[in-house]
């Protein structure tokens, strides 16, 4: 297929392979099959595999139907790992989600163990020299200089809604500045964020309550109408074993993915308990993100590669950056969507400056400095 520009990209050729389920959306149902689980691997164990990645064979099982998951703990009791429904985003919704953040992954280098072992064979390490690996982070040379600080594999991967301060960066609590980038995007989407958490409020009601609580104590750091701050949007990030850090530790992970083209495997896994989740278009996956998991290999048979090519490009990034998945024609989107724990440290008054500065008035939810420079550009 010829490509197009970004300029000439049209709504139909947007959503050219999007797999959008054909059948109708289901209830979200809370009454499912239970499945009760016990590690498989000891702690010193699971820890020494951080950072790696992980294959099909690190699950006994990987559940392809609505199940609730629970981890049988030492004293007997049980903890809940996991609820997953199929097919329960509405597909309007769907669409919403699709057309504002098909674009908003960008490329980032500070993933930490989520990046993976530092892939030395990709283009973007052949432009420079990794000097003091360490597993998945590096310093590198370049231009006969070395870098200030370790980073990681280049991935598509950003953060949308709210962060607390990043004092080595000279910043107060915010909106991050990748919203501040697809700010449009941002807020078109928002209806697919809460039908996120409309599935989080229904399903996990206690988890939600206490997230919600917290979240309704910095009102102007939270999405509207929902008990998150802050989504991760990943696109075609096979993320290695990790542990998410930074979020509210008593709420819990929320997880939904929108795919254009086909492919293969791309599973949740959380090797611990030797299970993972088939996580497609339109589900919904509710998980403890304290616990180690990562995805697996996404991969093209023939027949998949050869629809994925006839499909119009919608992705103009350079592939020459070596961005980690740039190479495929399909696109997996990820949404992880949760509550910063630092939050609640934020000083309202320092996050007032800056808005001031960036032209963010937080009671209309508009970036008025965003919106002149994009009509200014327009007229241009």
């Amino acid at each position: 297929m010829e490509a197009t520009s970004k300029k000439e990209l049209s709504n139909e050729s947007l959503f050219t392979g999007v797999q959008i389920p054909n059948q109708d959306t289901r209830t979200l149902k809370k009454d499912v099959k239970k499945v009760v689980v016990k590690a498989k691997l000891t702690n010193e164990e699971i820890e020494a595999k951080e950072g790696v990645y992980c294959t099909e064979k690190d699950a006994d099982k990987i559940f392809d139907e609505d199940v609730d998951v629970y981890v049988e703990l030492a004293d007997g009791t049980q903890e809940l790992l996991a609820k997953f429904r199929k097919n329960v985003i509405p597909k309007d919704k769907i669409e919403v989600g699709w057309e504002a953040f098909y674009e908003t992954a960008a490329t980032s280098r500070n993933r930490g163990a989520a990046a993976g072992p530092i892939q030395l064979k990709s283009e973007y390490w052949k432009k420079r020299k990794p000097v003091k690996t360490s597993k998945w982070s590096t310093h590198y040379m370049q231009d006969g200089k070395l870098s200030k600080m370790k980073v990681n594999n280049l991935v598509f991967s950003s953060v949308l809604g709210y962060f607390e301060e990043t004092p080595f960066m000279k910043l107060p609590c915010r909106l991050t500045s990748y919203t501040q980038r697809y700010f449009e995007n941002y807020k078109r989407g928002i209806p697919f964020i809460q039908a996120l958490n409309n599935c989080f409020k229904i399903l996990t009601p206690k988890e939600y309550k206490k997230q919600l609580d917290r979240a309704n104590k910095q009102k102007s750091f939270k999405i509207e109408d929902t008990a998150f701050s802050s989504v991760t949007i990943n696109r075609n990030f096979r993320t290695a074993l990790h542990m998410d850090a930074g979020d509210f530790k008593e709420g819990f992970g929320n997880l939904s993915v929108i795919e254009r083209g086909k492919y293969s495997g791309g599973y949740t896994i959380f090797p611990r308990f030797k299970i993972g989740f088939n996580v497609r278009t339109g589900d919904y996956l509710a998980m403890n993100v304290h616990e180690f998991h990562c995805n697996t290999e996404m991969k093209e048979t023939e027949e998949q590669k050869k629809y994925n090519k006839s499909l119009p490009q919608i992705h103009f990034e350079d592939p020459s950056t070596g961005t980690l998945g740039g190479d495929k024609k399909f696109t997996r989107i990820s949404f992880v969507c949760y509550l910063r724990e630092g939050l609640i440290d934020c000083k309202s008054s320092e996050a007032k400056e800056y808005y001031k500065r960036i032209g963010f008035d937080t009671k209309k939810g508009d970036l008025h400095k965003y919106n002149k420079t994009l009509k200014k550009k327009k007229s241009n």
